[in-house]
């Protein structure tokens, strides 16, 4: 436990770690220091001086080295002569802060006026009105007139793009430089930077192209004033004009907590996404969102959204009723006597996943998950993964974390943030093994190449030397990987020798290690639990019918997106948001609804299951996949009843081993964070998010859950294949159905089969 510091802020006594900031401090007691440059996730500068405070300390006596007492036996406080900034102050013992003196409201009182010298009068135009730290400190702190005359107040060009996504308002600017110490400091995109002195200073971008970082929109967020906003969201809404949801972002294996903001649109009279914001979750984004996540919403919106059912017929489709289509559905499933398939993509909730597993079961057929994800080694990874109370705040000096074969900021955004925080802030040491540069190399203490493909070889030849040379004595051992230019097979040697090295180094079952894979979406492992089959088990052994060209009677594809390797049938039903080249081959054709209109949870590559909430209304007659399931279930003779997504999960809980003991009001639970940065605290944090809709929670590891069944894998490590080597890298922005349909993204978009 940290050693512990006495103090009185106010008259009031605390006590805190030592080396806590005064302003921190006083957060915990409740009393709000007034800040603008400092922001807790950031280095302290003590720049705008907003947070001085009056500080005294103990008077010591030289001679005795004792404090000295009055005749009360008070111990004597020496206060500075000057007021300290309450933000690059550390905490001492016996140290009284004084926050509400009327030097301290002067002080404050001159800060807000010198900083309105230059400040443009448009709140009612501007994109932070109602959110903004320097109104809402201006109400509380500011003077009730100006002094200085509204003609010398400096003008200069407003709306500057500092590139295509975010907007630099010059004039509202107050140099508090959060935006430029966060591209430093947390994503080492270092694109930003002050030019010039005095009154003529500005921010400036000098990388090329401009901005050019995928953690952008972040800097809008930690903005005290309406200076930066995004190309997405200026002038499209004001703050209190939006409903907040909470939900969890789809695009990467992080499962990113984040808020939907809604409102109603008279120009089309339906709700739509204003903006996506970063929803407080310390254990998995902290306050943090890639652009990916931020900017990817408007294809819940989309003119070209699939609406209504469709059945072939005379060779094009055509609209139907549900009643029809289902109808249609039902009695070409009763009529293929088992030779039933259904595949499903990872971006299908777990709920979806689980009802139409158990209907095709139910029917005699086989259950896949789609070609394009990388289930082959799921089961490794949820065998030998992270431990369920893993935090990745606390790796550090003495942990080993090792990234292979994989792009951390590609493909996990937000954990590149975390996992180089670990190495760069904390001490923890990295090793990178791979066949290509990526950006986590800046930080590695060894490196190690191979020839492209050759992961899992290259790791069976040199796994022994690895614990000689870096994990042996090691507190914790994570390691990351992807299966880049690795088929199926290989991908899955590379993942079980993994396991076995952990094994060996004596790391399993422990919190901070384990196998973190770099899964596409945010529920791949979650729907490789709800089907319980790797592809190749499930699409393998198709049931043959006197076709050669057939594979079965019937296919039903849930969510698979433009994946083309999926099983041939007769009959082909396909579920999806979009009018895809597989949806266009479809028989039956059935619009599903987005994550933001319906209701349920998923499962992170770490294992921790969340849940997001309905945040518009579903769009005309689409339905949730779960809801066409279970109507399909009742046309072919199955009385299940489920009220909604919460009653699923509790059967999941209940036959799914790995998710006994969850439940939506678990998962739903939240508890106060560090450092508090929700919508009361504007000013301290940001316009981040309180998280409401729950922190998740992580289900244990097998190894965690049966430590006795621990045996290390008998590993056939293949020879790379053509298959494996076309496989590669997956970029952030990599071209698909969702990504295209956001035009503010359109300019940095990565073809299919080109690399980042």
């Amino acid at each position: 436990m940290a050693e512990l510091v006495n103090l009185t802020i106010d008259g009031v006594p605390v006590s805190v770690p030592k080396g806590m900031l005064i302003v921190d401090a006083a957060k915990k007691i409740g009393n709000d220091i007034p800040v603008f440059c400092y922001h807790p996730k950031l280095k302290p500068v003590g720049m705008c001086r907003m947070c001085l405070v009056e500080v005294g300390t103990p008077k010591i006596d030289p001679a005795t080295k004792q404090p000295v007492r009055d005749e009360q036996g008070n111990v004597l406080i020496a206060f500075m002569p000057k007021l300290t900034t309450a933000c690059t102050t550390p905490v001492t013992e016996g140290m009284v802060v004084r926050t509400a003196t009327e030097q301290v409201r002067a002080a404050r009182e001159d800060i807000l006026e010198f900083l309105l010298t230059s400040h443009p009068l448009d709140c009612p135009i501007c994109d932070k009105g109602g959110e903004c730290p320097l109104q809402n400190l201006t109400l509380a702190f500011g003077p009730g007139v100006s002094r200085f005359d509204y003609n010398d107040k400096a003008h200069n060009e407003k709306h500057v793009p500092l590139g295509d996504l975010i907007y630099l308002d010059r004039e509202r600017c107050i140099q508090c430089a959060r935006c430029i110490r966060f591209q430093d400091e947390i994503a080492d995109d270092h694109v930003l930077q002050f030019h010039d002195r005095g009154r003529g200073m500005e921010i400036i971008t000098f990388s090329d192209p401009p901005f050019d970082s995928y953690f952008g929109g972040n800097t809008t967020d930690i903005c005290p004033v309406g200076a930066l906003t995004t190309a997405d969201f200026r002038f499209k809404a004001r703050p209190w004009e939006l409903s907040s949801t909470p939900s969890v972002c789809t695009h990467c294996a992080v499962g990113c907590n984040i808020a939907l903001n809604t409102r109603l649109e008279t120009r089309t009279g339906g709700y739509e996404i204003k903006r996506v914001m970063p929803r407080q979750n310390e254990q998995v984004n902290e306050i943090w969102i890639c652009d990916k996540g931020r900017y990817v919403h408007h294809f819940t919106r989309a003119e070209d959204r699939l609406r209504r059912p469709m059945i072939r017929r005379e060779g094009r489709l055509v609209e139907s009723t549900w009643e029809q289509a289902l109808q249609v559905i039902a009695d070409r499933i009763g009529l293929a006597g088992g030779s039933v398939a259904a595949v499903i993509g990872d971006r299908i909730p777990n709920e979806d996943a689980y009802v139409i597993a158990k209907l095709v079961r139910e029917l005699g057929g086989e259950v896949g998950i789609s070609p394009a994800v990388p289930a082959y080694y799921a089961d490794v990874a949820r065998a030998f993964g992270v431990g369920a109370e893993c935090d990745f705040g606390r790796l550090g000096k003495g942990d080993v974390l090792m990234v292979i074969n994989g792009d951390v900021e590609e493909q996990a955004p937000v954990w590149f943030l975390r996992l180089r925080q670990a190495v760069v802030d904390r001490g923890a040491t990295l090793v990178l093994a791979h066949s290509r540069s990526t950006k986590m190399h800046r930080y590695a203490h060894a490196i190690y190449r191979y020839d492209p493909g050759y992961a899992a070889k290259w790791l069976a030849a040199n796994g022994q030397a690895l614990i000689e040379r870096h994990l042996a004595g090691a507190r914790n051992v994570l390691f990351v990987f992807g299966d880049e230019q690795l088929d199926g097979p290989g991908a899955r040697a590379l993942a079980q020798l993994l396991a076995n090295l952990l094994i060996q180094a004596g790391h399993v079952g422990k919190p901070e290690s384990g196998l973190l894979p770099l899964y596409p979406h945010a529920n791949t492992q979650g729907v490789f639990d709800m089907t319980q089959v790797a592809r190749e088990a499930a699409m393998g052994n198709g049931k043959r019918n006197g076709s050669e060209l057939f594979q079965y009677d019937v296919v039903w594809l849930a969510g698979v997106g433009d994946e083309a390797d999926v099983p041939r049938a007769r009959f082909t039903v396909v579920q999806e948001l979009f009018l895809t080249d597989l949806a266009k081959r479809a028989d039956v054709l059935l619009p599903a609804l987005s994550f933001a209109e319906r209701e349920g949870t998923f499962t992170s590559a770490d294992r921790r299951v969340q849940r997001f909430y309905r945040a518009l209304p579903p769009l005309d007659e689409a339905k949730p996949d779960w809801w066409i399931a279970l109507e399909l279930a009742k046309r072919l003779g199955y009385a299940w009843r489920y009220a909604g997504p919460q009653a699923i999960f509790a059967e999941v809980a209940q036959r799914v081993p790995a998710y006994a003991g969850l439940s939506y009001e678990r998962i739903s639970q939240v508890a106060p964070q560090w450092p508090p940065l929700g919508r009361e605290d504007l000013y301290y944090g940001g316009t981040v998010y309180d998280n409401t809709g729950g922190l998740g929670a992580r289900y244990a590891s097998d190894a965690e859950r049966d430590p006795a069944g621990v045996r290390p894998y008998e590993v056939t490590v293949p020879e790379p294949t053509i298959a494996g080597l076309a496989r590669i890298l997956r970029p952030l922005y990599r071209e698909g159905e969702l990504i295209r349909r956001s035009a503010v993204l359109a300019a940095h978009l990565v073809p299919v089969g080109q690399p980042a």
